[in-house]
């Protein structure tokens, strides 16, 4: 059964919020601090280079402008080039280091530091769902997950980029070239200075409302990923029922929605350079008026006012990284938030306690069990049976009667309510879950084959299997003849969407895996519903091989194939309401036998 989660609405971010989600960011960033560390040191340079370029421009000035105020007044100069070219040689070489450090810091940052970064959170990510319990990957769409892996990771990476290359660096620059600023000419310098507390306001305020629009887009995002996974998925179905139009319609709804949520969020963040552009606009207006005023009366020579301006276009620089970096930083809030939201999902309890499978004898008890999927939703009330080892105990009942749940009860993939499941009298929950469910083989009515050759998937449950152990299961399970039909034999590449395989066939394969696993216990959930009959005949007795000896749990539908089970149980809203033999159950002229006649006239008509 699959229940999947209602998106949740769009929620803002508190500063408080925000804090500790970038807390959480550099935390994640231990492992590449030394990057990081080298990076900083680049910074340094690069800012070194941008308050000596300026320093040095206007020395030159100076130069130019008292080599021809002395030859216009008759004195003897000597040449200018020769005068200017030792410092134009350091400005050079200094523009040139910056340059050049400026591109070595990119490259780290965008090639090194981002991919390790991304690449790191996503094998978490990855390894996360591997210990995550089955009714949170139920719940939760798979576009969803594929969309934060992606999308929002990678965001996630950008953010260290903006933290240290772009904050980092425009803060530093900022306090440096101030601090210049001052000491060239403190009046030109307050000019400048005087207008920054209000680029950061604008930048501040447009930023902490973009924050809410990119959340919203984060959501409309998630619901295209699993509008498209839906879509794909269910192609063939789709094409069947000529619903073409209908899913091309809700892919498009989902698209505009999706665009409109980006767009607002564009809109939004895009106001914050053109804010900071203005008013550093108005900033050169008014040190170009100061300025001139200072050098017509005396009050300061030209060098300054052309080192000044340049600090000038230097200082705004840095306040447009810096408002783009409130705007980054906003966005890198709403996709870090979901994924750290997903890294920090509860676990499941793998529990204590050892499971030797060679002492396993395969008893099987449920005594006064009790779930529900939701509490306000009862599904199973006071359930008890008990199955002897290597007895057959089919469950039977119509859809929705809680078949389904049993399996995934007895697998330990949902935690009861209430009551005890107990395999050769010892509690399972004081078994370890992995070493419990090592100790089942299933076979699923929806067949599941990975990427891999065709030994490759016989072998998905015992790794160390020999080729012969191999062809032997396969044998055993009759599909060993088609697969020698097929182009390179077992080492054909198939997967799960595979049209060189039958359904059944499929099937056959996963029945022959489950051989091979060789477990104590073995579940069967409508493992012959997507089968013909002639196939279904080949199943059938390569199970009838397989369960001997073994406690086995068969959930079918066709009634046909469980007339041999030790025990029958018919359940009904989550009750069992009759149990006995075949024989018995027809004897009793109940809802079995009713189930059994209904499916032996259809059988006949």
């Amino acid at each position: 059964m699959s229940r999947r989660r209602a998106p949740k609405p769009t929620e803002s971010v508190s500063v408080q919020e925000g804090t500790t989600i970038y807390r959480k960011l550099f935390l994640e960033a231990r492992p590449i601090w030394k990057w990081l560390a080298l990076s900083c040191l680049m910074c340094t340079v690069i800012i070194a280079c941008a308050v000596a370029g300026p320093k040095l421009t206007g020395q030159v000035t100076d130069q130019i402008y008292a080599f021809w105020e002395a030859k216009t007044a008759g004195q003897a100069v000597s040449g200018l080039v020769q005068a200017i070219l030792p410092t134009l040689g350091i400005l050079l070489g200094v523009y040139a280091l910056g340059a050049g450090m400026q591109w070595l810091n990119m490259y780290l940052m965008n090639n090194v530091v981002s991919r390790h970064y991304t690449c790191t959170i996503r094998i978490r990510m990855s390894d996360k769902i591997r210990r995550l319990p089955v009714k949170f990957v139920d719940g939760t769409p798979v576009g969803q997950i594929l969309e934060q892996m992606t999308d929002d990771v990678s965001t996630m990476g950008n953010s260290i980029h903006q933290v240290v290359d772009v904050l980092m660096q425009g803060f530093l620059q900022l306090i440096f070239i101030a601090a210049a600023m001052i000491l060239e000419d403190w009046r030109l310098g307050l000019v400048v200075l005087l207008t920054t507390p209000l680029t950061l306001l604008l930048s501040m305020a447009v930023s902490n409302v973009a924050g809410k629009q990119f959340s919203a887009m984060f959501q409309r995002s998630a619901e295209l990923y699993s509008v498209v996974e839906e879509s794909y998925t269910n192609f063939s179905t789709t094409r069947a029922y000529n619903l073409e139009s209908a899913m091309e319609d809700k892919h498009r709804v989902a698209k505009e929605r999706s665009a409109q949520a980006y767009e607002k969020a564009m809109y939004i963040s895009s106001l914050v350079q053109p804010l900071t552009t203005l008013v550093n606009a108005l900033t050169y207006i008014a040190l170009n008026l100061v300025g001139g005023y200072l050098v017509v009366k005396n009050l300061a020579p030209v060098g300054a006012v052309v080192t000044m301006i340049l600090y000038a276009r230097q200082f705004s620089a840095p306040l447009e990284q810096i408002a783009q970096g409130f705007g980054q930083m906003q966005r890198t809030v709403a996709a870090s938030r979901r994924v750290f939201r997903f890294l920090e999902e509860p676990e499941e309890d793998q529990r204590q306690g050892a499971v030797d499978s060679r002492q396993v004898k395969g008893e099987v008890e449920l005594s006064h069990v009790t779930f529900s999927y939701r509490p306000d939703q009862p599904l199973i009330r006071d359930l008890s049976f008990r199955a002897e080892a290597g007895q057959t105990v089919a469950i039977v009942g119509p859809t929705g009667a809680g078949k389904t749940t049993i399996v995934n009860l007895l697998m330990g993939f949902y935690d009861i309510s209430a009551g005890e499941i107990r395999i050769d009298g010892r509690p399972l929950s004081q078994m370890n879950r992995e070493e419990a469910r090592s100790l089942f083989a299933m076979v699923l009515q929806e067949t599941w084959l990975f990427r891999g050759t065709v030994a490759e998937n016989v072998a998905y449950g015992c790794p160390g299997a020999t080729m012969e152990q191999i062809r032997q299961a396969c044998r055993d399970s009759y599909c060993d003849r088609f697969i020698r039909t097929l182009p390179q034999g077992y080492d054909t590449v198939i997967d799960d969407e595979s049209a060189t395989l039958s359904g059944g066939q499929k099937q056959l394969l996963t029945i022959a895996r489950a051989i091979l696993a060789n477990r104590r216990l073995l579940i069967l959930d409508e493992a012959t519903s997507n089968v013909d009959t002639r196939t279904e005949i080949l199943i059938q007795k390569a199970m009838d091989k397989l369960m001997q000896g073994r406690t086995c749990f068969v959930i079918a539908h066709r009634l046909s194939t469980i007339v041999g089970a030790d025990r029958i149980l018919v359940i009904r809203d989550g009750d069992i309401v009759e149990q006995g033999t075949h024989r018995e159950l027809l004897a009793q002229g109940g809802f079995y036998a009713q189930l059994y006649a209904s499916q032996y006239d259809k059988a006949i008509s």
